[in-house]
């Protein structure tokens, strides 16, 4: 990874993956914005949802935090409507997918924790403080942390409150209605942190290389981030109930073409993801005091397995 300074700032990065180079130009604000989180926003021409999330984010938190938006593209006025906001941001001419986004946009992160969220989010009243509240509540930074999601078409997802519909797009968002109903729905504090909106210290992204660019343009890079910070010694993967964002879900996962994410990994680590959900993180599940293990037992043999014959099969 080679940082090429230019003129007024702004600098590119050049990714090396796989003969494949990516060029990443970046821009830090003329006035740095100081706060609790340093929120990295990947966006590719998806503007409504972009401003709707900033907006949630600066009338909805209770501290301020620095956006650093990273730009697809950019040819829908993104990039006009950023530069006029003064953010931070970073800048792909094509689409390179969350992987090389998030990285490219941690590099200008000034707070000691990173934040990761999605433009089809928006965050409710408070979102931020839950979140710094649990932080203030541990004595150490091997953490991962999630809020929890509204979204209005019911999955297989035991993590989130649906199906409770507000929109599917910001000009049909019945923010009102979110607002004075969104604390309503009963859920618990659940195990299994793997997905924005998700936070982690600095030191700790640092540490793990943030996320791995073979999982581009993204399917899969999840429970792999989580993989390698449980490598790295974190056991605290926890969703917050309070800390609450309503997810229009996937507004532009639909337009990309998708990585087999789960041979990806099954390769990396010798298991599936869902193994690892499942079995270690215990996704979903109402959160307890009982702490993660990872149990080699007859479970994990078989998964080991089946991973391998997943991996002859490709």
């Amino acid at each position: 990874m080679n940082f090429i300074f230019g003129k007024s700032n702004i600098y590119s990065v050049d990714y090396i993956h796989m003969n494949h180079s990516v060029d990443i130009a970046s821009h830090k604000a003329s006035s740095p914005v100081s706060g609790y989180f340093s929120i990295l926003i990947p966006s590719w021409n998806n503007l409504p949802f972009l401003k709707n999330c900033v907006d949630s984010i600066q009338k909805n938190s209770r501290f301020t935090h620095q956006i650093i938006i990273h730009i697809n593209e950019g040819t829908d006025g993104t990039l006009t409507w950023v530069k006029e906001q003064g953010f931070d941001y970073t800048l792909s001419a094509e689409n390179v997918g969350v992987c090389y986004a998030l990285n490219a946009a941690a590099e200008l992160a000034t707070t000691d924790y990173i934040l990761y969220i999605n433009d089809d989010m928006y965050t409710c009243p408070d979102w931020d403080a839950y979140l710094w509240d649990e932080i203030q509540s541990l004595s150490h930074n091997k953490f991962y942390l999630s809020a929890t999601m509204i979204e209005p078409v019911k999955t297989n997802n035991r993590c989130v409150i649906a199906p409770h519909s507000y929109g599917d797009h910001p000009d049909r968002f019945r923010e009102a209605d979110l607002l004075h109903e969104f604390s309503m729905y009963a859920k618990k504090d659940w195990f299994g942190s793997s997905w924005p909106p998700a936070l982690v210290h600095r030191s700790l992204w640092q540490e793990v290389g943030g996320y791995d660019v073979a999982f581009s343009p993204g399917f899969g890079s999840d429970p792999d981030f989580s993989m390698k910070l449980w490598k790295a010694g974190v056991r605290h993967f926890k969703g917050l109930s309070k800390s609450r964002v309503y997810h229009f879900q996937s507004k532009s996962t639909g337009r990309v073409v998708k990585n087999d994410g789960r041979l990806t990994f099954t390769k990396k680590w010798g298991y599936t993801p869902s193994y690892f959900y499942k079995k270690v993180l215990k996704l979903g599940q109402d959160y307890t005091a009982e702490p993660l293990v990872f149990s080699k037992n007859a479970d994990y043999l078989w998964a080991r397995i089946k991973g391998l014959f997943t991996a002859l099969k490709s």
